[in-house]
């Protein structure tokens, strides 16, 4: 049975418990169910055979179950080890120091802007498929990565740290 991870966009601590998310999933039927770090990271065994079909179930757990529905991203476990694999941050030359995000889309769309699009020290470098790869070194400016993932892709994409990715990958 394939395992799957679904990456939800917005949860914290503050506005979802962790078993009622992990309830919600098992309601809808996925199997070994785990909640990873508190923020939206959920991983499972299902039938299902696709990213979509995923995505639309555990959403509809979430709105039978919970107050809310956050948007979900799913990969397959498989899928994350290859795009780990493939470490597009050592081929494009980044800093060992730069910390290391991918933000997820549910389909293959051009960005808003040309790639890369990069400021202070922040660089979303490339795009393959529904994989955007970001670098950025922290600033006292704060999270400006996150705006240059929404200038060239919109709100309608959830992102994660590459360590995050690793762990789901791995649960």
């Amino acid at each position: 049975m394939p395992r799957y991870v679904a990456f939800l966009r917005g949860v914290s601590p503050l506005n979802c418990k962790m078993p009622e998310l992990k309830r919600c999933f098992e309601g809808v039927g996925f199997s070994n169910v785990k909640t990873l770090l508190s923020s939206g990271n959920v991983v499972f065994d299902t039938v299902l055979q696709t990213d979509a079909q995923v995505e639309l179930l555990a959403e509809q757990g979430m709105e039978q179950g919970l107050d809310r529905v956050f948007r979900t991203i799913a990969r397959s476990v498989t899928s994350l080890e290859a795009l780990l694999a493939t470490d597009p941050y050592t081929e494009h030359g980044i800093p060992v120091e730069a910390k290391r995000v991918v933000s997820f889309l549910r389909e293959v769309r051009e960005p808003k802007v040309v790639l890369p699009l990069a400021a202070d020290n922040a660089s979303v470098f490339c795009l393959r498929g529904r994989e955007a790869y970001t670098a950025y070194l922290p600033s006292e400016k704060g999270p400006v990565f996150m705006k240059l993932i929404e200038d060239a892709f919109g709100t309608e994409v959830t992102t994660r740290t590459w360590d995050t990715i690793r762990k789901c990958a791995a649960a």
